[in-house]
């Protein structure tokens, strides 16, 4: 097969998956993601300017060490650009892989790892975000021919209940884990992440928003990485009970915003 056909044949494909994997996504998303192929260059931009920063950071923690580079600032990065939300709404497996891929490269830099190390994994993430961003052309070329459904921005209709919701669809995590059944416990993960947890993050961060954050590690990096790594089944457990917990904290913050709302109506 030669590369064209072989470029058509993988985008193809692609866009197969990108169709059947687009959902609604709840929250504050930005219109841009019903509009994307008017916002391919910016995206392109975003990753570049990404990247950039990145390699920024590695050098400088070539030069000064960990202190000076500032791993930190990856979840600033990818939080700061509307690209975030083109690929989270079109193939969420890429957008776990991009935190995935940024958390690698936090945890290398953090470890002191050599810097010839910290250059590769920093190498996988630019394959990850380059692959993104094709992933997003393909799904703006099927969505500007109106083969893609537009994206919703909803809000949850009772956050406390879409909580309770999360609480059980994390334990089936870890029942299809016991089973064996690996990719459907990633596919529940992925699946409450996006359909559940999305929605009641507005709300939220304006009550804690490094509790957020944290919830964000957790579902799309934390816990993925625990399945895929194949970490035993309490392992698994123990990071789905610190959510848990995290999610019971949610709750409650979330009962007290209500109630203090039906005491000023």
């Amino acid at each position: 097969m030669n590369s064209w056909k072989h470029f058509r044949a993988v985008a193809f494909g692609l866009a197969a998956i990108l169709v059947a994997a687009q959902v609604k996504a709840d929250g504050a998303i930005g219109e841009h993601v019903n509009n994307m192929k008017a916002h391919l260059d910016d995206y392109s931009e975003e990753v570049s300017w990404m990247i950039g920063k990145i390699d920024e950071m590695v050098d400088t923690y070539a030069e000064s060490g960990v202190e000076a580079a500032q791993p930190d600032n990856v979840v600033e990065y990818w939080e700061a650009v509307d690209f975030h939300s083109a690929i989270e709404t079109n193939y969420i497996p890429l957008y776990a892989s991009i935190w995935q891929g940024l958390f690698a490269v936090k945890g290398a830099i953090e470890e002191e790892q050599p810097v010839e190390q910290v250059r590769a994994v920093k190498s996988d993430l630019d394959a990850v975000l380059w692959q993104s961003l094709g992933a997003v052309k393909v799904a703006a070329e099927y969505q500007a021919r109106g083969m893609l459904p537009p994206v919703a921005n909803t809000e949850a209709a009772n956050p406390v209940e879409t909580v309770d919701i999360i609480k059980r669809e994390l334990h089936r995590v870890v029942a299809k884990y016991a089973e064996k059944l690996s990719d459907d416990a990633i596919e529940i993960v992925q699946q409450t992440y996006l359909t559940r947890f999305e929605g009641i993050e507005g709300d939220l961060i304006s009550l804690d928003a490094a509790l957020v954050e944290d919830l964000e590690i957790d579902f799309n990096v934390k816990l993925p990485k625990a399945i895929q790594d194949e970490k035993s089944i309490d392992e698994v457990r123990e990071v789905v009970e610190l959510m848990q917990s995290k999610l019971d904290r949610c709750r409650s913050l979330l009962a007290d915003a209500e109630a203090n709302r039906s005491d000023v109506f």
